[in-house]
């Protein structure tokens, strides 16, 4: 199946999701009437300072006011995804996959387990050993111990087996922010980013490249 790839680069949370909205519609549209002429689409991007609940999660998880959001030149959304609290920003790798699970020959369950894997490959190439967690989607590190930590965060969307939103990958991302939310609802693991790991500054469109290739290799999908 085959998949446009597309950069966004820096963009707005909310002009990114207006996008993905259009895109999302679009290829529903084209399912509709059988047509098949809307391209499914990967789409990396960064956004900045912004938290973001899953239609699901408890807003008890946002562990500030509005206000001192506004210090921290955060903002704050309500989504339509699965999963809880999670922030994005600067240095972290956001993955948006939209496309037909139906077409790839995918359950919702699947689609999540390869993006998973993408990210799990993606760091075995950084002589990092990450796994799933069980009861927990998103990549984590020493699962199992009072340690885990997790490094990439997943939630989507699907509506007639297309789907959209997607992952969050902390490459270089200022960790002070998951100080002031119970990320992804939990109370009692933490998070990391590739950066941290390494214990040095890492090159992000390098990890993309990997991460593209990954992606579209677990998904089986063709440029």
């Amino acid at each position: 199946m085959k998949a446009v790839f597309n950069d966004w680069g820096l963009i707005d949370y909310k002009e990114a999701w207006d996008k993905q909205q259009l895109v999302f519609e679009s290829i529903l549209h084209s399912k509709k009437n059988k047509s098949d002429t809307v391209p499914h689409q990967i789409i990396f991007c960064e956004h900045p300072h912004v938290y973001t609940l899953g239609k699901n999660g408890d807003v008890n998880n946002l562990l500030i006011q509005r206000d001192f959001l506004k210090s921290i030149n955060a903002s704050y959304y309500q989504t339509d995804r699965g999963g809880d609290i999670t922030y994005h920003g600067p240095g972290q790798i956001v993955g948006y996959p939209i496309i037909d699970l139906e077409k790839a020959n995918l359950s919702l369950k699947e689609y999540i387990f390869q993006m998973e894997k993408a990210i799990i490959d993606t760091l075995k190439e950084y002589d990092i050993s990450a796994h799933r967690l069980d009861g927990a989607t998103g990549v984590w590190l020493d699962v199992g111990t009072p340690q885990a930590r997790k490094i990439c965060a997943i939630g989507v969307r699907a509506s007639r087996y297309v789907t959209m939103h997607g992952f969050a990958f902390n490459i270089n991302t200022n960790l002070e922010y998951f100080n002031h939310i119970n990320p992804c609802g939990f109370m009692d693991k933490g998070v990391t980013s590739l950066s941290k790991e390494m214990g040095k500054n890492i090159d992000i469109e390098e990890v993309k490249r990997v991460l593209k290739i990954k992606l579209y290799h677990t998904l089986n999908l063709e440029e």
